[in-house]
């Protein structure tokens, strides 16, 4: 049995997102999809003492309405300066920062030369993976030929990767048409987000909903304890 994930690549995701990468034997980065404003590819969220801050690469969107995820460009190199002060600065003090520190910090100096929102985003995506101790195999959806419709597309993926499982994320719910699935001999799971525990955090008010990165710095080594894909190992 082969399970397939398909999501598009966001930047320094949450824990969430990590977890259904780990509950799969390949993660197909969807980046062919049409890039969205106001949405998690190019933003993230910290905790500070004084509440959340978004931390967003910024981009160049006006007038490209239509273009992809790959081929969204960076506007402002400077971003990566910037989002790593904030960091250093709101979790210098957390338990694992200085264990870390150095390796995240490489990839913003690496980030800072390079262009394309998606390269960027994978090349912290392979790293926070390589931090957890996971280790499943990650693709591009250009490495496969895509079929149109929102639901065929999704079945040519999986049935090309060799997969008869797809693992989707339950947003999804609003649109894939589970019959396809079914008629190609694929099995449909759904993730589930809920039931985390909670973990040390600088915040007063617990949110799950931010970057892996904080689980990192304040959990470190421990970090999998609070991950559902290796409660379940």
């Amino acid at each position: 049995m082969k399970k397939i994930a398909i999501l598009q690549s966001n930047y320094i995701p949450w824990k969430g997102y990590f977890d259904m990468i780990n509950m799969v034997d390949e993660f197909i980065l969807y980046d062919d999809m049409q890039y969205t404003r106001r949405d998690w590819r190019n933003r993230n969220k910290i905790v500070t003492k004084d509440g959340l801050l978004w931390l967003s690469i910024p981009v160049i969107s006006k007038g490209k309405f239509y273009q992809k995820i790959k081929e969204t460009k960076v506007s402002d190199n400077n971003w990566a300066d910037n989002h790593w002060k904030a960091i250093q600065c709101n979790y210098s003090k957390t338990t694992y920062f200085d264990l870390y520190a150095d390796r995240i910090k490489k990839i913003y100096d690496l980030c800072k030369n390079i262009d394309f929102l998606s390269e960027i985003n994978y090349i912290f995506m392979k790293e926070i993976c390589d931090i957890l101790g996971i280790q499943t195999k990650i693709t591009w959806s250009s490495d496969y030929h895509l079929v149109d419709g929102k639901t065929e597309r999704l079945v040519g993926l999986v049935k090309e990767a060799g997969g008869n499982i797809y693992l989707s994320g339950p947003s999804a719910k609003n649109y894939i048409e589970p019959e396809l699935f079914c008629e190609a001999g694929i099995g449909l799971e759904w993730m589930d987000y809920t039931g985390y525990p909670e973990y040390t955090q600088q915040s007063d008010e617990f949110e799950h909903h931010v970057s892996v990165l904080d689980l990192i710095f304040n959990e470190g080594i421990e970090s999998k304890n609070f991950m559902k894909s290796f409660m379940n190992v």
